[in-house]
């Protein structure tokens, strides 16, 4: 019995995108393979996720940073490129929740203070609004009153915890690396933008 051979599919040889024998930015080549993006080889563009329009995307870019490739659309913005057309696309995302210090009943009741604090300041800004009374006299007792309300249960919060999260922290989202897509009859555009971009930026005339 006769197998017959997968066939091969233009992802299955993809080419980097930056540097190396390929063309930059995505680029096609004259097999008409496509580079890998960041989460594995780039679709064609009959198979590829739309980003804006409902038309196939292409990725032109990859970047490790977000802030690179904001500043990569940004340029093509700041240059005349229709940026409506195009999107950042983070792969491989992961939670980072980074600690920032240990948290004890007074350290959540002084946090429960300055919130409670700027609450009592707000809502004595709306009540000045509508009295004739002091208007100073207002707004203090309402920061007092609000600092007091918010020392007391920010200390019941954190003792209500049992000590199971005696730490606080800030968490983000971040993606192992972030591509630029355009749709597929402006990629020509905005690769050639993007080398211009990239020429500049390493001071080459």
């Amino acid at each position: 019995m006769s197998t017959t051979p997968s066939a091969t599919g233009p992802g299955d040889n993809p080419q980097p995108g930056f540097g190396g024998g390929g063309p930059p930015f995505g680029g096609t080549s004259g097999g008409g393979t496509f580079p890998p993006g960041p989460g594995g080889p780039v679709a064609p563009p009959s198979a590829a996720a739309p980003p804006g329009q409902g038309q196939p995307s292409i990725t032109v870019a990859t970047f490790m940073t977000y802030g690179e490739a904001q500043r990569a659309v940004d340029y093509l913005s700041d240059n005349g490129f229709p940026v409506q057309f195009s999107a950042i696309i983070g792969t491989d995302l992961r939670l980072v929740e980074k600690v920032t210090g240990r948290l004890t009943v007074a350290r959540a009741a002084l946090a429960g203070l300055i919130s409670g604090a700027w609450f009592g300041l707000f809502f004595g800004l709306i009540l000045g609004i509508f009295t004739n009374a002091n208007w100073w006299g207002v707004i203090i007792a309402t920061i007092f009153i609000g600092a007091a309300w918010g020392a007391i249960f920010g200390a019941i919060a954190h003792a209500a915890t049992g000590g199971r999260r005696d730490f606080t922290s800030r968490s983000s989202l971040q993606a192992n690396q972030y591509a630029v897509t355009v749709d597929a009859d402006k990629a020509d555009q905005a690769r050639h933008m993007l080398v211009q971009m990239t020429w500049r930026a390493s001071g080459a005339q």
